[in-house]
């Protein structure tokens, strides 16, 4: 007689009969089992504590347990022959079995080859289940749980994938086109920003404007380990982006990172990736389409077709669902889109500046030598040491320069500012006669000619002392030599503290007169030769009338026959300001 297997009712149905008095013959009628098994059920019950006689009804418990000692299959307390056989080799097996993130278990197949080399024939149901009871072996139909539904506006999902290719009118190439799918989780509402890249621009700018799509921010992002967001990634802290991280920050939502490799982590915008590829790009013609148009007709799609579609697991339209119950849930908004930083670390150089981005912006003098992190954005350029903002500068185009003439040295930024009036402002500040010098040094048509002797000037308060430079001063206007090497002569000369002129008008210098001590006759061209001719023969030079010689010095005192100028008394005695000014 062929073998049926019965189930658990059954044996409550042939339980129930012999409880209600019915005869074997007619449970046989009945349920069709045969007199030996009624019987069979009747002794395993009355081994459990039941019998007709009782007067109690069967239960679902007793027949469960009446079924178990009689549904067929090997005994649990029975170790079979193939049990014993790979118990033999069990410290081999539990090596293959055993599982590391480094080094992962082998594969049951591979583990059936190699018994087989030793000569250990075993099925691979029978090997799967002797791994799974005694090695904790588990293959890829693990155990799932459906997780908890989420509140309203509570969780977003983001993930990137590819759709296809397209023309770039830009390079004039065919060009990849991915998309940036942002589902929130409650309602399955999602927006599509495609893109040609995934760089950190284009995920904010494809966030930007899907948080304006949904008019609403949700309170969590969750993201794959891309490294736009990710920058280390970590099962329990993971490390992000310091730009994604302040834009988060900005609008408000937490960043939610998913393992990596594990897709399950946002299953939702994942199934949709597939969704996207298959129910909006693919099969259409995008022949003479650029990526805005794609984008508009993304945007279009979102709405008519993915959002009004009724949804597999919740049974709902998407967008009914969003604008009923998760859009009045959402964030607001931020009223700015978010102005996309760069960050970068440096060193500033001796000359008080840091290159950023091809530009160059200044740093006061004690950071010389160190690192600090610069955050430059679209409009200005933050500059931080030990997370301390030192600096904030306007945002300069490539090769441009940013300088803050007050991160200088004192004594170097008049010269540094080539600003004259800046250079007198800090002679002022030592004396008045400097002051006064330096004016008058610095009062021509081309004063920034000057600028190297006004920093002349105001070291030699340094090397002689503000006292000693100011009385110099003093005697070099009164003399009129606005000279700075003359300055310090009259200091090293000591001659600050000769009498200087009462009438209250500067000295003036005289030229004292040239003198030789040469005949006169010796500066004459034309020589007469022994033959009573001039030197050379009588030359004349067309064009040009009788050659003279100029007179020097003054004409109303001209050379004597002596080549000596006569010496008039002031002279023999000397006068102010010619010597005796330095």
């Amino acid at each position: 007689m062929a073998f049926r297997e019965v189930d658990m009712w059954e044996v409550l149905q042939i339980l129930s009969r012999l409880g209600r008095g019915e005869s074997n013959s007619s449970i046989k009628r009945a349920t069709g089992a045969d007199r030996k098994t009624i019987r069979n059920y009747a002794a395993i019950a009355a081994e459990l504590g039941w019998t007709p006689d009782l007067g109690i009804e069967p239960d679902e418990a007793l027949a469960g347990r009446v079924y178990a000692r009689v549904r067929p299959g090997p005994d649990a307390g029975r170790e079979t022959t193939i049990e014993r056989v790979l118990a033999s080799v069990g410290p081999q097996l539990a090596q293959w079995f055993k599982d590391e993130p480094q080094d992962p278990a082998l594969q049951l197949t591979k583990v059936q080859q190699l018994l087989g080399r030793q000569g250990i024939d075993v099925a691979y149901s029978s090997l799967r289940r002797h791994a799974m009871k005694h090695y904790g072996y588990h293959d890829r139909r693990r155990v799932t749980v459906r997780m908890a539904d989420c509140d309203p506006g509570e969780v977003a999902q983001l993930d990137f994938g590819q759709l296809g290719r397209i023309f770039d009118p830009i390079t004039g190439k065919n060009r990849v086109l991915h998309a940036l799918v942002v589902t929130l989780v409650y309602s399955r509402h999602q927006y599509v920003h495609v893109t040609h890249s995934q760089k950190l621009e284009d995920v904010i700018e494809g966030l930007e404007d899907a948080w304006r799509y949904f008019d609403g921010v949700p309170r969590r992002l969750i993201v794959d380990n891309m490294k736009t967001a990710v920058a280390k990634p970590d099962r329990y802290l993971p490390t992000f982006n310091r730009t994604f991280e302040e834009y988060a920050r900005h609008c408000g939502f937490v960043v939610d990172a998913a393992v990596a490799r594990h897709p399950t982590g946002k299953p939702h915008v994942e199934r949709n990736i597939q969704y996207v590829r298959g129910n909006f790009f693919k099969g259409e013609d995008w022949s003479g389409a650029d990526r805005d148009q794609v984008q508009q007709r993304a945007i279009a799609w979102c709405t008519e077709t993915a959002g009004m579609r009724t949804h597999g697991t919740t049974g709902k339209k998407p967008l009914a669902v969003f604008r009923k119950t998760e859009q009045p849930a959402l964030l607001p908004v931020p009223g700015e889109r978010f102005d996309v930083p760069q960050w970068g670390d440096h060193k500033v150089h001796p000359d008080h500046h840091v290159s950023f981005l091809k530009a160059l912006y200044s740093v006061p003098t004690r950071y010389i030598g160190q690192k600090v992190t610069v955050r430059g954005d679209s409009r200005l350029v933050r500059i931080y040491h030990d997370g301390q903002l030192i600096k904030t500068h306007p945002r300069k185009r490539p090769h441009g320069r940013s300088t803050d003439y007050d991160d200088y040295p004192a004594e170097k930024t008049a010269y540094a500012l080539r600003d004259p009036k800046r250079l007198i402002g800090v002679a002022e500040k030592h004396g008045q006669h400097i002051g006064r010098f330096m004016t008058e040094l610095l009062s021509g048509d081309f004063p920034w000619a000057l600028l190297r002797q006004g920093q002349a000037l105001l070291r030699l308060t340094d090397k002689y002392g503000g006292l000693a430079c100011e009385q110099a001063c003093r005697r070099a206007l009164a003399f009129d030599l606005i000279n700075v090497k003359r300055v310090e002569k009259i200091i090293t000369k000591d001659l600050a503290s000769a009498p200087l002129p009462t009438d209250g008008k500067p000295a003036k210098v005289i030229q004292i007169p040239l003198r030789f001590e040469r005949d006169p006759g010796s500066f004459a061209h034309n020589t007469p030769n022994e033959n009573g001719d001039s030197h050379g023969g009588n030359q004349t030079v067309a064009g040009h009338g009788p050659q003279t010689t100029a007179p020097v010095g003054d004409a109303a005192d001209p050379a004597g026959p002596s080549g000596l100028r006569p010496q008039s008394p002031t002279q023999r005695t000397g006068v102010p300001g010619t010597d005796t000014a330095g």
